[in-house]
């Protein structure tokens, strides 16, 4: 971001400029635009230039999880444990699995992650194998993108990452394998107009700088609120 540092430096902004430093420093950034909006699954494969033959992950920006869990350093210790790829996956009332992927899975005897026998996109309720929800964490074998490459549109016409995933689970031993790994945490659904509201509203009140003035309007707010 060397405009934006240029300008903030010339601007005499310095707390500013070093927030924007620090996330800069964090890392190497690559970035591609996806051009046409042909589905998740083709998103993850214009990464493969990038990613190489390495596991990776994948990281919804509308699916925030809180950042004191531990979900994805726990799913990058069972790729590694496994060699296949993991999904996150959690409870849903079975009302709402519509709205998500759903995954049929095998728990796996000792282990505190399960073996995943297929995915479904956005089942019925009365179709669905459970009320386990695929959220927006994925570890990824790099064996997806040549499954990718040869998934065909589905679901809106677009190419699927659950359909590679099924895939995956489809060959069994010739492949690496798929496992899903519980989560029980704290996560937002900002694709949700309300969840969207929430996340706003609760991260902003745990903030040490907006937190307590906010938390005291919230309060004062409430109490003229009517069913």
């Amino acid at each position: 971001m060397p405009a934006l540092e240029a300008s903030l430096n010339e601007s005499g902004k310095d707390k500013l400029l070093k927030e924007v430093e620090h996330a800069s420093d964090l890392g190497e950034i690559h970035y591609l635009r996806q051009q046409d909006p042909k589905g998740l699954g083709h998103a993850v494969l214009r990464a493969k230039t990038h990613v190489g033959n390495d596991p990776f992950a994948v990281l919804l920006g509308d699916d925030l999880i809180d950042e004191s869990e531990d979900l994805l350093e726990r799913m990058i210790e069972v790729q590694q444990a496994t060699g296949g790829s993991v999904v996150a996956l959690m409870e849903v009332p079975q009302e709402q699995i519509s709205a998500y992927g759903c995954a049929d899975i095998t728990v796996v005897d000792g282990e505190d992650y399960v073996q995943v026998n297929g995915l479904v996109e956005k089942p019925a309720p009365e179709d669905a194998p459970s009320n386990l929800a695929i959220i927006g964490r994925y570890v990824l074998h790099p064996e997806i993108f040549e499954i990718l490459e040869n998934t065909p549109p589905g679901r809106g016409d677009e190419i699927q990452l659950t359909d590679a995933m099924q895939t995956i689970a489809d060959k069994g031993d010739q492949a690496h394998g798929m496992y899903g790994v519980v989560f029980k945490g704290r996560r937002f659904d900002t694709g949700d107009k309300l969840s969207y509201l929430k996340a706003n509203i609760v991260l902003a009140c745990e903030r040490g700088d907006l937190g307590p003035d906010l938390r005291a309007w919230v309060k004062d707010f409430a109490k003229d609120l009517q069913d």
